[in-house]
């Protein structure tokens, strides 16, 4: 693991708005061009709640295999 980040989202928004919102934060924070969803993703995160950004959802190079987000829900 290169770098690590968690982002907690209080607000009353859907899921779905969090997880951009989120995702959002995360490219800036890590100085990232935001990542294309592919299908894979969508599957994956809607199956387990996660999901890995390879090389192929990013139009810019990276320099690390890949970057992975999970939701993390405490009741």
């Amino acid at each position: 693991m290169v770098r690590d980040t968690v982002i907690e989202d209080g607000s009353a928004d859907s899921r779905t708005h969090k997880v951009f919102r989120a995702l959002d934060q995360i490219c800036v924070q890590f100085d990232l061009g935001r990542p294309i969803w592919l299908d894979s993703n969508i599957r994956d995160f809607k199956r387990r709640s996660r999901t890995r950004f390879t090389k192929d959802s990013f139009v810019e190079g990276i320099d690390f295999d890949f970057l992975e987000i999970q939701v993390i829900e405490e009741d």
